[in-house]
């Protein structure tokens, strides 16, 4: 019925696979939409301008995507099950990372960096570099495939330091303050969530955030599935994995319950089936949001949309809406 926005259902999705803005430690997840942070003028009719949502962060390069595959298919432990991903999508330090200009993120933050701020170098603070370390465009970091958070697409505080937090200085002598942002943000933060929100709304995305559900809510998540769309994490972090109350070791209990709360949760799985495109439809009114940006920057993009799913349960609801 094309009832919900784009982000209106990843955010109804999200809650259904248990995710919350309550626990860090399943945190509600959103998709990087872009992979365009470099260009002077951003235009959403532009594919290029987009991120394969067909793939998951650790496979956006073939050269690293190589390198997964390598450690998946010459994995020999008998004890731990193969794996691409050593690290996660989404973990209460993900989260912190990106929101540690606002509080009480902040002091979430120096909680898990025991009472500190990370080091200046490693904390959020380029989205185009963020970008370019979780994408692997900039080098073959093995070590991050962060998705992003919801506030990317309706809150620009967040990139913003309001609370003028020292949060130290870099190796390049830079001191950390407000985040940097895409020349095409033209040093606006609400311009830049306006256009991620934008993005997000695209025709383009709403063609194909179906993939992207596939891999994080749905039938690529786990199984033989997963395995062929690269798109492996580390067994401890998939719900039903493992029973803690029957590791009857006390330090083995603790040291398998500390990795499952600070390494990251794979949210619930809600489909077990293909998750259906969601059509477009041309000739409606684009929403609020896309008519605002075109306004403003003379860039029309974005039409509406509409597609769905096939599961059980409230999810069929949300299906009928988004559709």
């Amino acid at each position: 019925e094309g009832h919900l926005s784009n982000f209106e259902y990843l955010m109804v999705l999200n809650t259904l696979a248990g995710r919350t803005a309550n626990d860090l430690m399943q945190y509600p997840v959103f998709p990087w939409v872009l992979r365009d942070y470099e260009s002077a003028t951003l235009d959403l009719r532009d594919p290029r301008a987009y991120r394969d949502l067909s793939r998951p962060m650790g496979a956006q390069t073939e050269e690293r995507a190589a390198r997964f595959r390598d450690r998946f298919a010459g994995w020999d432990d008998p004890a731990i099950p193969p794996f691409h991903y050593g690290t996660h999508y989404s973990s209460a330090a993900v989260v912190t990372s990106y929101l540690v200009r606002l509080q009480p993120f902040s002091s979430m933050h120096q909680a898990l960096q025991d009472g500190r701020f990370d080091h200046a170098d490693r904390l959020f603070h380029s989205v185009g570099e963020e970008w370019g370390l979780a994408s692997g465009e900039r080098g073959c970091d093995t070590g991050c495939v962060k998705e992003l958070v919801p506030e990317f697409y309706y809150l620009p505080e967040f990139l913003i330091n309001l609370h003028n937090l020292d949060l130290g200085t870099r190796q390049d002598a830079v001191q950390l303050g407000d985040v940097g942002l895409p020349p095409w943000a033209k040093g606006s933060a609400a311009s830049f969530v306006r256009a991620m929100r934008a993005a997000l709304e695209s025709e383009y995305v709403s063609q194909h955030i179906h993939l992207w559900i596939d891999l994080v809510f749905g039938a690529k998540q786990t199984g033989k599935a997963a395995e062929e769309a690269q798109n492996v994490f580390f067994h401890l972090t998939y719900e039903g994995a493992v029973d803690p109350k029957a590791i009857a070791d006390p330090a083995e209990r603790e040291r398998v319950l500390g990795q499952i709360t600070h390494f990251g949760q794979t949210p619930t799985q809600l489909f077990d089936r293909p998750h259906p495109q969601r059509n477009t439809l041309r000739s409606a009114p684009p929403p609020p949001i896309v008519e605002r940006w075109r306004k403003a920057f003379l860039r029309p993009t974005v039409e509406q949309r509409g597609a769905g799913s096939t599961t059980a349960g409230p999810a069929v609801t949300a299906i009928a809406a988004f559709r």
